[in-house]
């Protein structure tokens, strides 16, 4: 008796591809001990920040948000000797210093270093608290204008001009503040200064567009 033949059935498994695992150094990530930033967008009222005070509780309501707390935050902004108010150089209310960004790049080590061609500051190192770039130059729109209201060496200028749109109270087609290049470049008395390059035409939002900005500003943990 001839042996019988059993047909062979081969049984594929079906194995589902396991998926790739993330590397969590690929996602943004912001650093805790971010120290300096670039506010992702002002307060949407022009230059009128609601004073010294205001634009440092913005500061602060921004890098909470990003999850940086417990840090006292100010603004880099000048206040001038003006309705009762005394005069407040930008420089002296930022802390020592060093500062980090919101990838821990050290974009200064100090008041002096910020002040000079030292400093690391750029588009690529002037982040806002969110890790992110801000537009310069040759983007649309372009909003390299930071408001500072201060000279080259970060004090309030000089004088009975308004130079920081009444000490940032002020959201109307007239006044003015000191501005800043983030981008380093553009046009101005100082084209390529960070904090000082020239003057907005104008206090409120539509002016500071117009002059090339959105009214962002600078903050620094103290």
């Amino acid at each position: 008796m001839l042996p019988i033949s059993l047909p062979i059935i081969v049984l594929a498994a079906s194995v589902s591809a396991a998926p790739a695992p993330v590397d969590p150094t690929s996602a943004p990530r912001i650093q805790t001990d971010m120290s300096f930033f670039i506010t992702s967008a002002g307060p949407g009222d022009g230059a009128n920040l609601g004073g010294l005070e205001g634009a440092d509780k913005h500061c602060a309501t921004l890098a909470e948000a990003a999850g940086v707390r417990g840090k006292t935050w100010h603004a880099y902004l000048s206040q001038q000797a003006v309705g009762g108010k005394a005069a407040v150089n930008a420089r002296d209310r930022i802390g020592k210093g060093p500062w980090k960004n919101a990838k821990g790049v050290v974009v200064a080590t100090s008041v002096d270093d910020l002040h000079s061609d030292n400093n690391k500051l750029s588009k690529e190192n002037s982040l806002t608290e969110k890790g992110a770039p801000v537009n310069g130059r040759g983007d649309q729109p372009n909003t390299h204008d930071i408001l500072t209201g201060s000279t080259l060496d970060g004090r309030v200028q000089a004088g009975d001009g308004d130079s920081t749109c009444s000490n940032w109270t002020s959201n109307a087609a007239t006044g003015s503040a000191l501005l800043g290049h983030h981008d380093r470049q553009g046009g101005g008395a100082n084209p390529t200064s960070w904090n000082s390059a020239h003057a907005s035409r104008g206090c409120g939002q539509d002016n500071l567009r117009a002059t090339g900005g959105a009214g962002l500003f600078y903050c620094f943990a103290v």
